[in-house]
């Protein structure tokens, strides 16, 4: 399984490049790549605006999960949801979703309410 995860961006960020597990680029507060990665999925982080490009770059057309940590990626759903139609899209954040992402996203969870393991193993499965 293949998953590709945008968070928050960062002065850190390098431009929507993606980075591997190992990089030590991760700047996942919540956890949940590193959830992701310990059940064993393959995960790309876009690290800065999760575009059009960062998402081909990341390897969108062929993920099965496409995660964001940020409702400031959300504007980035709908392409990647273009780009691959398949793709089951998780918003894992405490803020709310914008509208227009709503009916696009498959789960979206709380982090308040179920924890990084929780997601990344019902994911797993």
């Amino acid at each position: 399984m293949r998953a590709v995860i945008a968070g928050a961006i960062t002065e850190r960020s390098s431009g929507g490049q993606p980075e591997s597990e190992g990089s030590g680029a991760n700047d996942d507060e919540s956890g949940l790549e590193d959830a992701l990665v310990a059940q064993g999925i393959d995960v790309a982080r876009i690290n800065g605006l999760a575009d059009r490009e960062a998402l081909e770059n990341a390897g969108i057309d062929e993920a099965d999960v496409y995660a964001i940590t940020d409702v400031v990626q959300a504007t980035s759903i709908p392409v990647a949801r273009e780009r691959n139609e398949g793709l089951r899209i998780v918003v894992y954040t405490r803020d709310s979703l914008p509208e227009f992402a709503r009916p696009l996203a498959d789960l979206i969870v709380d982090p308040d309410l179920l924890g990084p393991d929780a997601v990344a193993e019902g994911l797993g499965d």
